[in-house]
């Protein structure tokens, strides 16, 4: 199976612009996408990534600048996958229980009610990932006359956007990208209740 991985090379994570610099946004982008490649190559998928510009990459890139709704359905050829790059936390057998999984629409929900990963195998489903987008594939879905189904995994629903997933990172990662976070000096912090991130000075 094919796996897309949409990837916006330009000005990525800008909602982790409190912790950390532009330059250091991009480097940790690209190095969860890596994270995510990698654990999909390590299932029976193969790994596209869908750039907003063009990216060095051991993988191959196709270049589409388009909103991503666009993008993705321009590329939608069944049987696919749909796996975003921020899922840093993605193993291999959480993918593998995804890509396994019975149905002709295969959606692995997100924290908020984003889809953070989708399998299509109709031909006639097109997707929608605008606001609540787990919703409208839900419903997407049963127009063309196929039931969605669910794939409850938590490695899979938490995708890295804002500074509290960080600490989800550091928590429950083992990758490159929790190595970076590391290196770059963040370290959890139990100090208000919940857990959470702090940077070390560097």
């Amino acid at each position: 199976m094919d796996a897309l991985v949409p990837f916006a090379a330009r000005e990525p994570k800008t909602r982790l612009a409190t912790v950390l610099e532009p330059d250091e946004r991009v480097e940790f982008a690209r190095t969860m996408l890596r994270d995510v490649c990698s654990a999909i190559d390590a299932t029976d998928a193969s790994p596209t990534v869908l750039s907003t510009d063009p990216i060095d990459s051991e993988w191959p890139v196709v270049v589409d600048d388009r909103p991503l709704t666009a993008a993705v359905n321009d590329r939608l050829d069944p049987p696919v996958a749909v796996v975003m790059a921020d899922l840093a936390l993605a193993t291999p057998d959480a993918l593998s229980r995804l890509f396994g999984a019975e149905g002709e629409v295969v959606i692995a929900p997100g924290l908020g009610g984003g889809t953070n990963a989708l399998v299509v195998r109709d031909p006639d489903f097109h997707t929608d990932y605008h606001g609540a987008s787990v919703a409208d594939h839900r419903r997407i879905a049963s127009e063309v006359g196929v039931e969605a189904t669910a794939v409850d995994s938590f490695r899979l629903a938490v995708d890295i956007d804002e500074p509290e997933d960080l600490a989800e990172l550091l928590l429950h990662g083992s990758g490159e990208s929790v190595e970076w976070l590391r290196s770059a000096g963040f370290e959890l912090s139990t100090s208000d209740g919940r857990v959470t991130v702090r940077r070390q000075a560097r």
